[in-house]
């Protein structure tokens, strides 16, 4: 047989609901993977093969009872540890949160449970989930199934890590500042952040976020192909009405020309040229499946939402979560916090207000941006994929991967969706572009992103180097 690890999501799916593998079978293989790979990456930091298993048994009774179980009937899917899952610890990898264990379901795990997925572990994250790298105290080092010297990505680094090494076939992830879109890149697989609103979370565990990750933090799935994004969207994207910012927008928009911008190097950010490369690359593969591509020297500011996202998410921050960085002591999230600290100073009253009123004016170049241009593509990354951990080694470091990441800060302030779509390898080196369109329009971005994945060869699951 198959390894049914190896299936994307979709073709699982349908093998399933076609009963021609069972639910359970699936579920076995995808533990089977799960012990073989996760122990040279780290990547799943809590599970339970028992309830694994019952969820998997779940669906196979109700396939045998003549019942639909769902689109993603079968499909292993894991859930990073910053989101709430009935009897499991929230701990967005803090010692001081393990013993927070969630009552209920957060609603992004209720809705994938909804269409049928069976939830395999729990991935890692940085402590406070601040980091473009995934290591902390309590869950310890997660590594690159591709290259151990290079980060996994971060927030998200454990989802992504655990995709790129086959352990699950769809990986749950969040996004205030490149969480999903900056992890998929640095595994060599694929990420998409939706519009705020489309997918509904809350945890039930904590207090409500403060106003700017409201308006910025999302959660999205990352997969090895885009048809998996496009499944996993739909799933993630039922209502709930314990998200008030839920939005019941059409998964499928009104048709929109095929015309994209090529913004190779937004607000004059330097640009490696292995990025460059891959940037011109992707533009060829659009060409070629009848996009128009057009050079857009000039775009709209990119630089002006990332200095205020950081403004903003600093600002709520100070409020108290400096204090539980204090309290945890995990070294790099003391490093980091710090570095953002110097980077930007504290905001009075006005300049908050100001910061907000000026985010309006922001979003309105861009939707007529996107008006003439219904995608742009630009780069994940100024770089390709960071040596590990290597935000903490000084305060210049720290600043250089700022400025390599202006895309994956300053995309959320402006309430977009992106698509991080991998392109293929140099070396070992993952290399991809990042795909942006107007609110609620996911549907333009899955499709440029499968005509970029037609012109190359999908990433494949990959074994890690041993331990």
């Amino acid at each position: 047989m198959t390894e049914l690890w190896r299936l994307s999501a979709t073709e699982l799916a349908a093998r399933v609901r076609a009963r021609d593998v069972s639910a359970a079978e699936a579920a076995r293989d995808a533990l089977a993977r799960l012990d073989a790979a996760n122990p040279a990456i780290n990547a799943v930091v809590a599970h339970s093969a028992e309830q694994t298993m019952a969820e998997a048994a779940a669906v196979d009774a109700a396939l045998a009872l003549g019942e639909d179980p769902g689109p993603m009937a079968g499909v292993p899917v894991t859930i990073k540890v910053n989101v709430d899952q009935k009897g499991w610890a929230t701990t967005n990898g803090l010692r001081i949160q393990r013993g927070l264990v969630a009552e209920h379901d957060n609603p992004v795990v209720s809705n994938l449970r909804r269409a049928g997925a069976v939830v395999l572990g729990r991935t890692n994250t940085p402590a406070f989930s601040l980091r473009w790298f995934t290591r902390n105290s309590l869950h310890g080092h997660t590594r690159n199934p591709r290259d151990p010297s290079l980060t996994p990505g971060g927030s998200s680094g454990g989802a992504a890590a655990a995709v790129a090494a086959g352990i699950g076939a769809v990986a749950h992830g969040t996004d205030i500042a490149g969480s999903i879109r900056y992890p998929a890149y640095a595994c060599g697989v694929h990420g998409l952040r939706p519009t705020p609103g489309r997918v509904a979370a809350f945890n039930a565990s904590g207090p409500e976020r403060a106003i700017g990750a409201q308006l910025t933090a999302v959660s999205g799935p990352i997969a090895r192909t885009v048809a998996d994004l496009r499944l996993a969207l739909a799933a993630m994207a039922r209502p709930d009405p314990r998200d008030p910012w839920w939005v019941p927008a059409p998964l499928e928009g009104p048709p929109a020309p095929k015309r994209a911008a090529l913004c190779a190097s937004p607000d004059g950010m330097a640009v490696q040229a292995p990025v460059a490369a891959a940037l011109r690359d992707a533009a060829r593969r659009l060409e070629a499946a009848g996009w128009i591509v057009e050079e857009a020297p000039n775009p709209p500011p990119l630089a002006e939402p990332a200095r205020l996202q950081l403004m903003l998410w600093l600002a709520e921050m100070r409020r108290g979560v400096g204090a539980a960085v204090a309290r945890e002591a995990d070294p790099d999230a003391t490093a980091v916090y710090g570095c953002m600290e110097r980077l930007c100073p504290e905001p009075d009253f006005h300049a908050f207000q100001d910061g907000l009123q000026r985010r309006a004016g922001l979003v309105r170049e861009w939707l007529l941006f996107l008006e003439r241009f219904p995608i742009a593509l630009m780069p994940v990354s100024g770089e390709p994929p960071f040596r590990d951990n290597s935000d903490v080694e000084s305060f210049a470091a720290f600043e250089r991967i700022m400025a390599a990441q202006l895309p994956q800060v300053g995309l959320p302030l402006l309430g977009l969706p992106g698509l991080a779509v991998a392109t293929g390898l140099e070396g070992a080196v993952p290399l991809g572009v990042q795909l942006v369109a107007g609110r609620y329009r996911e549907d333009l971005l899955l499709a440029a992103g499968e005509a970029i994945e037609a012109g190359g060869v999908p990433p494949a699951p990959i074994d890690p180097e041993p331990v």
